[in-house]
């Protein structure tokens, strides 16, 4: 691969430079990006809810959960898991589908014979999102007691859990949530668009409804909800930005004046300097901005230039060297956020990375970072050392993505793959029965192909166990953007 180019003015200092050198060292040419690619979407069928189609490829997974909405007397069965335990979180799972989107729509020409498996996955959650908001003016927001599940440790076909189901209404508003579950709808839209344009205009018009209810009744669903979504999904960033995120993926599918109006009316929401950095399930600040640059990028959107100001902004402030407090790199070279499951930030600032690259490409432009600058060549190196990180190059020379590589970990904290599969065990396993599997030294007896964890922690140390949540739990979360990045890398290494 060439070389990126960086400039170094005579007034950086030269730790500053070492940095620079070290995470721009050459990449490794070891890795089969296509190999990971595939395992990275199969995780999502290990994360499955509800009846199991013939076609599901990861075998010791059953159905379970199939009465869920039953006593709210809806259909929710299906959708996913967010991650090691069995409920099902709207706000999470409407982020992966979105970022799963996003993958598609800016990397789907590199995923060859996976862009099917791929476009599954999305199908999964948006047919799941389709039925938690059939009912005007309300979208069912989850699935299942957080307390009671975190109780047991139990498999998802045996669970006797409490599938309490709660949602958000005109009474009880969730702005973040359903702003989200419109982005998730109208992101998909695109991807449906030529592939199924009855499926496609369902789902955009069901984002359009969406988006309307959540703008027209504001209010956050930690709020609303609070004993049932925090501490677990709690919106701490507030929901302005889910409602402009929202808008955004509405005006890119829809092209409606009413959302480019809605965006630069509501562009305020990103002024707050501390959150340019942020992007997840929680915040959406970087990825707005990145998103709407790339039409200011194409020369066709000036009246947004203040997110493209605000995108350069973030880039300057992941960059390894430049000092900012939120974003610093472990010795290895690895992204590090404060919080638990580092490795969705790693993977979902990484995708904006190079998502931005390509966009600057195109243009012929650059990111002018005081007195440096960064190149789009650079971004997409910076990009491609944090998958290889994950892959295996760093100070473990441990694959973080469970199944890919001779060295990852076997003791991931996630009920179905700790505990034996249906098939070996038909015996239904309690409550408490799982807790021996829980605390078992062996390796997990069903292994969750493309699974990729928490990661290791600000030194690069990583213990494998599964009592260490943050670092050995496996999110839906994680995976999706980290399913572009590999679609590229697999057609660039």
């Amino acid at each position: 691969m060439a070389r990126s180019t960086l400039s170094f003015p005579g007034n950086v200092p030269a730790f500053h430079a070492l940095i620079f050198l070290v995470l721009l060292s050459p990449i490794s040419a070891g890795h089969d990006y296509h190999d990971a690619l595939r395992k990275s979407i199969l995780f999502f069928e290990g994360q499955r809810s509800g009846k199991l189609p013939p076609d599901q490829r990861l075998r010791w997974r059953h159905d379970s959960a199939l009465h869920d909405g039953a006593t709210a007397g809806v259909d929710l069965t299906g959708g996913y898991y967010d991650a090691g335990d069995n409920i099902k979180f709207g706000f999470p799972m409407a982020f992966t589908t979105t970022l799963l989107s996003w993958s598609i729509i800016d990397f789907g020409r590199n995923m060859g014979p996976e862009l099917k498996n791929a476009v599954k996955a999305v199908k999964w959650g948006t047919d799941y999102l389709l039925k938690a908001t059939t009912i005007p003016d309300v979208v069912f927001v989850q699935v299942g007691d957080a307390y009671s599940d975190h109780n047991c440790w139990e498999r998802p076909e045996d669970m006797d859990t409490l599938r309490t189901v709660y949602k958000i209404d005109k009474n009880h508003p969730g702005s973040d949530v359903a702003g989200e579950t419109a982005a998730a709808l109208a992101a998909a839209s695109i991807v449906f668009r030529s592939r199924d344009p009855a499926y496609s205009r369902l789902l955009l018009n069901r984002a359009v409804r969406v988006f309307e209810f959540a703008d027209r009744h504001r209010g956050a669903y930690s709020t609303s909800l609070r004993s049932a979504v925090c501490p677990f999904y709690c919106d701490v960033n507030g929901y302005q930005d889910e409602l402009l995120w929202g808008a955004a993926w509405l005006h890119k599918a829809s092209r409606r004046r009413q959302y480019r109006e809605y965006i630069v009316r509501n562009e305020v929401v990103l002024r707050a300097g501390d959150t340019i950095n942020e992007f997840g399930w929680d915040n959406k600040h970087a990825g707005i901005n990145v998103l709407i640059s790339k039409e200011v990028l194409m020369g066709k959107a000036e009246y947004f230039e203040s997110f493209r100001q605000n995108a350069d902004g973030f880039i300057c402030s992941v960059l390894p060297g430049i000092s900012h407090p939120q974003v610093q790199y472990s010795p290895g070279g690895l992204i590090f956020k404060a919080g638990g499951s580092n490795m969705q930030h790693v993977t979902s600032l990484s995708f904006l990375l190079l998502a931005y690259s390509s966009y600057l490409s195109h243009a012929e432009k650059i990111v002018p970072c005081g007195e440096t600058s960064a190149s789009p060549a650079l971004l997409k190196h910076l990009a491609h050392r944090q998958v290889d990180y994950i892959l295996g190059d760093n100070p473990l020379q441990m694959s973080y993505m469970v199944g890919y590589g001779a060295r990852y970990p076997r003791r991931i904290h996630h009920r179905g793959s700790s505990l034996p599969s249906v098939q070996v065990h038909p015996a239904h396993i309690g409550c408490k029965a799982g807790s021996r599997f829980y605390l078992s030294p062996n390796p997990n007896p069903n292994v969750l192909v493309g699974a990729v964890v928490g990661g290791p922690n600000s030194s690069d140390a990583f213990p494998d166990s599964r009592p260490f949540f943050q670092e050995s739990e496996p999110t839906t979360y994680i995976n999706a953007p980290l399913v572009g990045l590999l679609a590229y890398f697999s057609a660039h290494p």
